[in-house]
């Protein structure tokens, strides 16, 4: 889902705005080469200028030309990890979750939220590995997903107010899925009470989820989300209880890595 790039009519350097948009065409097409002409109208651009500046961006390797029009190119791929390098929380996540009993045999995911939407930063594969799960770099829809709901919950309500003015931000997902602000705040006022998240097959049928929310360690870093997603039917309250006690046991070593992962 391509973000808005606002103020189109003060942009102080259109043909950037319109190459940022570009990639976001590019990356929305999920792989699926796009032409040119499905650009240029995307644009409202001219082919002749829209045909300049995907031969810059395919010089600097953040689009190549393929058969049947453009891709994203191996650049993005650096840029991406180079961004992801600078979170020494994703190492510490991936050392925590290979080593804890429960957190192990799941997929666990870090989100951070963008808009009304999360964006995926990482991804551990349990042992019995979830498909339908998002991937590294994907975006969803905040209000129904676990990971979303907990990073929401720290935000004053006059901002939540203003992230879902647009009704396309409640996908209804499944039949469990949130489809209201009012819903959404009620979620959101139970998740802070709770201390954690709970997605209760909203995004996939069948599969739940619960999400810790992350403080940020810097000014400069945002806020992160750690959800584990599981099958509803075959999990158990017991299991659930160590999910979320493993969950907060990495959220307090995130925050401090200095302090001991496991507390009494």
């Amino acid at each position: 889902m391509p973000r808005a790039i606002e103020n189109r009519e003060r942009d102080l350097a259109p043909a950037l705005t319109r190459g940022i948009r570009i990639l976001e065409v590019l990356a929305d097409a999920s792989g699926r080469p796009v032409t040119l002409s499905d650009i240029a109208r995307t644009l409202g651009a001219a082919k002749s200028s829209t045909s300049n500046l995907c031969g810059v961006l395919d010089a600097a390797g953040l689009i190549r030309r393929v058969e049947g029009g453009y891709a994203l190119g191996h650049r993005t791929v650096e840029f991406g990890g180079a961004y992801l390098r600078t979170f020494n929380e994703v190492r510490e996540f991936y050392d925590f979750c290979s080593a804890s009993p429960a957190l192990s045999m799941e997929v666990v995911q870090i989100a951070m939220l963008d808009g009304s939407d999360v964006v995926y930063l990482a991804r551990r594969e349990g042992h019995a590995p979830l498909r339908l799960t998002a991937t590294i770099g994907e975006r969803f829809p905040s209000a129904p997903t676990a990971v979303g709901n907990v990073l929401l919950a720290a935000l004053p309500d006059a901002e939540i107010d203003g992230l879902f003015q647009d009704p396309a931000a409640f996908p209804r997902r499944t039949g469990q899925s949130v489809r209201t602000l009012d819903d959404l705040k009620a979620k959101l006022a139970a998740v802070r009470e709770r201390g954690y998240a709970v997605d209760e097959n909203e995004v996939h049928p069948g599969i739940s989820g619960i999400a810790v929310r992350v403080p940020p360690r810097s000014s400069a870093a945002p806020p992160l989300a750690i959800g584990c997603t599981f099958i509803t039917a075959v999990t158990t309250d017991e299991q659930r209880a160590e999910l979320v006690s493993e969950l907060l046991d990495l959220k307090r070593l995130l925050e401090n890595p200095m302090q001991p992962a496991y507390l009494e």
